[in-house]
């Protein structure tokens, strides 16, 4: 274990006493794989679900669960998985995220029944609970260079913001041009790259005071978020009034209580509550948590309209989101290294969601025959900008100066992203439907065709869908705003380590 000064604040590692300094872009690159493993699955294997579900046989009430499988171990896992990262080394803990994740997914893409792929997509979400935090966190601990870490950030925040419409446009080839199993099959190659290059370039850092498990920290989230997760999931295609629906979201809420509970009591927490009640990362979970759910809202339902509304292909509607990834990538890359460490988060995080805001707003003008230039482009394009704006941002904020608990720290980045998507959708899809039906009952007698009717009611219920993220994502621009801190970075660094104690570096042991 090394004992030197560093000039560098306190909880950041110095270049001296960081092994991978001289590999870091290297690694980047390896860590930017692992990150778009894990969010191109969210939406590659959605544009394949239809040509898999008449391959396989199975129902459209199955059909959801292969959606929500993933969802519910992903969310559920991902505070054990950030824990796991923690003590037994990140390298470690994300060889065997990346392994699992590729093994599950070759499962799938050879699945002869729908248990079978089920089987393997819950495999996914779990290995990806444990590959998604420890990915983050190695970055957090690889790069510590103020300048360098905004680079950084803005590359993997632009992967993480970008992969899911990646995955629509990866997802619509391979299912219109090779077969749906690929869009599994994939995940193979890319893991392999990324397995020989974790091999090859990482050291294996944990902190040399190897915690005990907090195993009843470990019971309550784990169910608290599964309840919470499933719950939203199956209001989404019940009801709200369910009573699967309020038993589960009632039973996370208790869960949820007795774990901060649990927490504030425990010598070791699987959560310390330091990395959740800091005002910096409290204001990036609230962004991140708006942006997952706008996201949701995004994705989904602009799907629905440019395939169902539009009759745009598979693979023309994955090209018609190119704008939106190359506006997030231009935004991250500006955010990172030239904005936020002149001016700091409070200014960049809020900005960006009232960005995306607008961009939502814009959208509520599609219609049933929309130009894509004129109406979707320039909505797409600035929805780029702002997203760009938010994510690299607040996940280098949320994860600044917890190097002793980089894992769960951006487990919470993780968490709060796929919680906001997952209350997104059901939200969103309730309320769309909602304003859908409205429409049918206060027009019914001035539209004479059914068909007409019906579609300009499906437009009306993605213009709500539309509004009410822009109403999402302005009101986390200011709850953000009030929390984020005002600064450049580099003094919130000094005091986000200086909060976290001044021997933070001399906790970490490397094992080759």
């Amino acid at each position: 274990m090394a004992s030197h000064e560093s000039n560098e604040p306190a909880g950041i590692p110095s270049a001296s006493l960081n092994p991978h300094h001289d590999r870091r872009w290297l690694i980047l690159a390896v860590l930017g794989l692992a990150q778009l493993m894990v969010v191109l699955d969210a939406t590659i294997v959605n544009i394949a679900l239809p040509t898999a579900q008449h391959a396989l046989r199975f129902s459209d009430a199955d059909r959801q669960w292969i959606v929500t499988g993933y969802a519910l171990a992903f969310g559920s896992l991902l505070l054990l998985g950030g824990r796991l990262s923690d003590m037994i080394g990140r390298k470690r803990a994300l060889m065997i995220g990346l392994s699992g994740f590729a093994v599950a997914s070759a499962l799938g893409g050879f699945s002869t029944s729908f248990a079978m792929l089920l089987a393997a997509r819950v495999l996914q979400g779990s290995f990806g609970a444990l590959l998604a935090p420890a990915a983050l966190a190695m970055l957090t601990t690889t790069f510590t260079d103020p300048s360098e870490r905004g680079r950084a950030f803005g590359i993997y925040g632009a992967i993480a913001g970008g992969g899911g419409a990646i995955g629509l446009l990866l997802g619509g080839f391979l299912t219109s041009y090779v077969s749906w199993r690929w869009t599994l099959f994939v995940n193979l190659a890319i893991g392999a790259v990324a397995i020989a290059g974790a091999a090859v370039l990482l050291s294996n850092s944990r902190t040399t005071a190897r915690p005990r498990l907090d195993l009843p920290g470990v019971f309550t989230a784990t169910a608290g978020l599964f309840a919470l997760v499933y719950g939203f999931s199956h209001a989404e295609t019940t009801s709200w009034g369910d009573a699967y629906t309020v038993i589960s979201l009632a039973v996370a809420v208790v869960l949820l209580v007795v774990f901060v509970a649990i927490e504030r009591r425990v010598s070791q927490p699987l959560l310390p509550l330091r990395i959740v009640v800091d005002r910096n990362r409290g204001g990036a979970f609230i962004a991140m948590f708006a942006a997952g759910a706008a996201m949701s809202g995004t994705f989904l339902f602009l799907t629905y309209y440019m395939q169902g509304t539009l009759q745009y292909s598979p693979i023309v509607t994955g090209f018609a989101y190119l704008p939106l990834i190359v506006g997030l990538i231009g935004s991250a890359q500006v955010a990172t290294n030239v904005l936020l460490p002149r001016f700091g988060p409070k200014f960049m995080v809020a900005i960006g969601m009232l960005v995306a805001s607008l961009a939502m707003v814009l959208l509520t003008r599609t219609g049933l025959h929309s130009s894509y230039v004129t109406v979707l482009l320039p909505a797409l394009v600035i929805l780029g900008v702002g997203f760009g704006l938010i994510m690299a941002p607040s996940m280098s904020v949320a994860t600044l100066g917890a190097a002793r608990d980089a894992g769960v720290a951006s487990a919470m980045v993780n968490t709060t992203q796929q919680v906001g998507g997952s209350i997104g959708t059901s939200l969103l899809n309730t309320l769309g439907a909602s304003a859908a039906a409205a429409f049918v009952l206060g027009n019914h007698a001035t539209v004479t065709s059914s068909t007409l009717l019906q579609a300009e009611a499906t437009v009306h219920g993605y213009h709500s869908v539309f509004s009410y993220s822009a109403v999402f994502l302005a009101v986390g621009a200011v709850v953000a705003g009030l929390l984020l801190r005002r600064g450049a970075m580099a003094a919130l660094a000094k005091e986000a380590g200086g909060g976290e104690g001044s021997d933070e570096a001399e906790n970490v042991l490397v094992v080759v």
